[in-house]
């Protein structure tokens, strides 16, 4: 499904942000991609959605190789980026000017109604609040049923309890169709609990320390024995990322 094929992303500057990144990401799949700062994550993301360019490999997503934004990959960043021009209806439905009136009108009712903002279609950005504003951002982005997903840190500028719900908000409405997820964040505790697998990446270059299949049923209990642990050895792999910041070993995937 989504193809990362020997990735590089070396800057006019000399900076490399990726070495030689490779991953496949199955369809319907959610991984998570967690690492210091400095370690390629956002330069990642920003070449599966086109918006950046390889200096070596490619990306590819069914097939067709990624030089562009492409109506297969949506985007969801930090900040709901939401145009203050434009009504929430108007938002959610602004890459859909290509259909029928009603067919962008009945997308986009159902599409509010799933995170439950039927009631503010008619509001203006500014008076939403953080967390109704990035559910008005994800609505967005899914209502064009893109295949892959990505998520740059979507929820990093919320209050703690608007995350969490966010957090189990986000795997109802991956349920629905089951778009191949990527997800970057700093949270380990976030990546645990929406993840299959990990990826930790070790930085300067960016590349591959560690991917972390996560076997933990869903939904996921945050306070269980099991959980912790998971954070823990998690934690340790972070650890290791960080200490080990030179040589192009890859570790092998492990399972918690």
């Amino acid at each position: 499904m989504l193809e990362i094929e020997q990735v590089t992303k070396t800057y006019a500057t000399g900076t490399r942000a990726l070495s030689h990144f490779s991953l496949s990401v199955e369809e319907g799949e959610i991984v998570a991609v967690v690492g210091g700062s400095g370690c390629g994550k956002s330069t990642l993301l920003r070449m599966i959605a086109g918006l950046d360019h390889p200096s070596e490999g490619r990306v590819r997503v069914n097939g067709a190789v990624i030089t562009a934004p492409h109506p297969l990959v949506g985007l969801v960043f930090q900040e709901p980026r939401l145009l203050s021009w434009l009504t929430v209806a108007q938002n959610v439905g602004f890459g859909l000017e290509h259909l029928p009136r009603a067919i962008r009108d009945a997308r986009v009712a159902e599409a509010l109604a799933r995170v439950g903002l039927s009631e503010h279609a008619g509001r203006w950005p500014r008076e939403l609040s953080g967390g109704q504003a990035q559910r008005v951002a994800i609505s967005r982005a899914l209502v064009a049923h893109p295949r892959v997903l990505l998520l740059d840190e979507p929820f990093s500028a919320l209050d703690a309890f608007t995350r969490i719900d966010l957090q189990d908000h986000m795997l109802d409405l991956w349920a629905d169709t089951r778009p191949t997820l990527v997800l970057v964040t700093h949270d380990i505790e976030e990546a645990l609990v929406l993840a299959d697998r990990i990826v930790v990446m070790r930085p300067r270059p960016g590349r591959i320390a560690s991917i972390v299949q996560v076997d933990l049923p869903r939904p996921r209990d945050r306070l269980s024995d099991e959980f912790e642990a998971a954070k823990r050895r998690l934690f340790a792999d972070l650890g290791h990322a960080r200490a080990t910041v030179t040589g192009e070993e890859t570790a092998p995937a492990a399972a918690i």
